[in-house]
């Protein structure tokens, strides 16, 4: 890959593979190290990069830094004091429908929170999944029918309990 195919990378992907970093972790900074990361190990390798497969290595090389960078916060997050946070919230029947579906996304498993995100959100096939997350297609649709039928679960549950509190 050279320079300028390097550069339109750079203004085809980011956009899409930030919003897949933040989708996964909530936190805009390390989301953006995340996608800087991603392009500065892109630049270092773009004599072994291909421009055809050069979507697919970005997407692959930003799961990839998440998920270690997951694994260096739940490290230290193992030798941080508890703090105590007080809530003052205030209860609402009608919760927002996008705070309930990212409450739901975050208890599912990483690699099944991934690869619905990057199937239903950013619209990618099960080929190209399986090549970013480094799993066969088979396993792809595995983990997002999985995911869909937990998040269908857990979405069906939160609209009971809305039904009960009316």
């Amino acid at each position: 890959m050279n320079r300028s195919q390097y550069n339109e990378c750079v203004n085809r992907y980011a956009d899409g593979i930030f919003r897949f970093v933040l989708s996964n972790l909530r936190d805009r900074e390390r989301a953006s190290d995340i996608v800087q990361d991603t392009f500065a190990k892109a630049w270092e390798h773009r004599d072994s990069v291909s421009w055809e497969k050069s979507k697919a290595y970005l997407f692959q090389t930003a799961y990839h830094t998440m998920i270690d960078d997951i694994r260096r916060q739940s490290k230290l997050s193992h030798y941080d004091e508890p703090c105590r946070i007080e809530s003052h919230s205030v209860y609402t029947p009608y919760p927002d429908v996008q705070e309930v579906l990212h409450k739901a996304l975050a208890k599912l498993p990483e690699i099944q929170r991934s690869v619905v995100l990057l199937r239903d959100y950013e619209g990618y096939s099960y080929q190209e999944i399986a090549e970013i997350a480094g799993l066969s297609e088979a396993q792809v649709k595995v983990y997002i029918f999985r995911a869909r039928t937990a998040l269908k679960k857990e979405l069906k549950s939160i609209d009971n309990l809305i039904d009960v509190g009316l």
